[in-house]
C-alpha cells in the first residue's frame, strides 16, 4: 500500500508538507486545487505548480481528492456536456503531470455533513459528529450557517459558499430527481468519462455519501455494498472504480466494512481507502474517534487485515483526525491525530503481515 496525507495547500491549510514529510511511512500527498469554480478545467499550470511543491519535499503527487462534479452532471440539466467535457480536460491534464487517481463523489448540494464540528470528548479534545434528530430540527440554510461559523475561518470542501448562497433555487431544482433519475444521471457522466480514463490510464474512484443515507430529501445513492455494485456495474471498467471510507459507509451498522473491501477489492475496484474510525451514540447518531479501535465502534485491525488479504496495494489515507494537543485547525484535518492514525495503521500492517510470515 502507499501510505498517504491530505494537504489542502499553503493558502489554506495550518500543515506544512515539511511537517507531513516527516511522518513515518508517509510517501505521498492527496492534494486538490481549491481555488478553481466547481466545473471549471484546472489549468495544467496550476495543476504543475502544485505537484512541483509536493515533489520538492520528496513526497509524490499521484492521487487527487475533490475533482467535484457540477450540479448540472447531477441533476442531468441541458448544460451538463459543456460541463462532462471541462471534466474530460480535468482529467487529461492531471494524468499530464502524473495523476493516476481522481477521488470524487456524487453527492447531491451538500458533500459530507456533521452537526457539530467541534464537540467536546471526555479527554479534553475535541471531535466531528453528527445527530440526525438535531439534523431533522434545522433547515439547509441554518445548516449551512452553522458549519461555517465552527470551521475556525477555513474553506470546507464540499460547502463552497458560491455554491451553496442558492439553495433554495438548488433544492427546487432536485425537486424532481429521485434515486433512479440520479443513478441515470451517473451513467450518463460516467460513459461520457471512463473512455478518457482508459485512455489516459487515470481511474476514477467515487466516495460514498457521508452519513450514507437521504439528507432534507435529497436522494443519496453511493451509500451501501447493492447500489456501489452497481455503479460500478455501470460502466463495467477498471478505471470505474471505488473510495472505500471506513468512516463514511461505516456510519451505518448494516455495512460491514470488512465484508466491502474483501468483496469490492476482490473486483480489484477499490482505489483509494480511507481509514478512519467512529462510535455509534445511537440511532443515527455518530461520534468521530480517535483511529484506535478500543476508542470506537469499528475494529480497525479487521479492516486492515481485510486490506492486506486482498493484497492492496493502492491509496491509504488517515481520515478525519480529533483536535488534541490545543491544535488550531480544519475541522477533522489537523496534523496532530491524524500523524497518530498514520502510525497505528503502519504498526496494524506491519503485524499483520509478520503474523503472516510466521505462519
Amino acid at each position: 500500500m502507499k501510505m498517504t496525507f491530505r494537504w489542502f495547500g499553503e493558502k489554506d491549510d495550518t500543515v506544512t508538507l515539511a511537517q507531513i514529510r516527516q511522518i513515518p511511512g508517509i510517501t505521498g500527498v492527496v492534494g486538490a486545487l481549491f481555488d478553481i469554480p466547481v466545473g471549471d478545467v484546472w489549468p495544467m499550470e496550476d495543476i504543475l505548480s502544485l505537484k512541483s511543491k509536493v515533489n520538492h519535499v520528496g513526497l509524490e503527487m499521484e492521487i487527487i481528492e475533490s475533482v467535484n462534479i457540477h450540479e448540472d452532471i447531477k441533476l442531468g440539466a441541458p448544460q451538463r456536456d459543456a460541463y462532462i467535457e471541462n471534466y474530460k480536460q480535468c482529467i487529461r491534464n492531471l494524468s499530464k503531470a502524473g495523476v493516476k487517481v481522481i477521488c470524487y463523489n456524487f453527492m447531491p448540494v451538500f458533500d459530507w455533513l456533521r452537526s457539530e464540528l467541534a464537540q467536546p470528548l471526555p479527554d479534553g479534545s475535541k471531535t466531528m459528529m453528527y445527530d440526525n434528530a438535531m439534523v431533522k430540527d434545522i433547515t439547509p440554510d441554518r445548516l449551512v450557517e452553522r458549519m461555517a461559523s465552527g470551521s475556525e475561518g477555513y474553506s470546507l470542501p464540499g460547502w463552497e459558499p458560491y455554491r451553496l448562497k442558492e439553495l433554495k433555487i438548488l433544492f427546487d431544482k432536485y425537486k424532481d430527481v429521485d434515486e433512479e433519475k440520479l443513478f441515470e444521471n451517473f451513467q450518463y457522466f460516467l460513459e461520457q468519462i471512463i473512455p478518457v480514463c482508459e485512455e489516459t490510464g487515470v481511474k476514477m474512484a467515487v466516495h460514498p455519501d457521508d452519513p450514507p443515507w437521504p439528507l432534507f430529501g435529497l436522494p443519496r445513492i453511493v451509500n451501501c455494498k447493492e447500489n456501489i455494485e452497481r455503479i460500478l456495474h455501470m460502466v463495467d471498467s477498471e478505471c470505474n472504480g471505488l473510495t472505500l471510507c471506513s468512516g463514511s459507509l461505516g456510519s451505518n451498522p448494516k455495512n460491514s466494512i470488512p465484508e466491502l473491501v474483501r468483496y469490492f477489492g476482490g473486483m480489484g475496484r477499490i482505489h483509494f481507502a480511507h481509514v478512519r474510525n467512529l462510535k455509534f451514540d445511537g440511532d443515527f447518531k455518530f461520534s468521530e474517534s480517535s483511529h484506535l479501535s478500543s476508542d470506537g465502534s469499528l475494529d480497525l485491525f479487521e479492516i486492515m487485515k481485510a486490506y492486506h488479504d486482498i493484497g492492496f496495494d493502492g491509496y491509504i489515507r488517515p481520515d478525519h483526525g480529533r483536535m488534541i494537543w490545543d491544535e488550531k485547525a480544519r475541522p477533522g484535518y489537523g496534523l496532530y491525530d491524524r500523524a497518530l492514525g498514520v502510525a497505528y495503521l503502519n504498526g496494524l500492517w506491519e503485524a499483520i503481515g509478520k503474523m503472516k510470515s510466521s505462519d
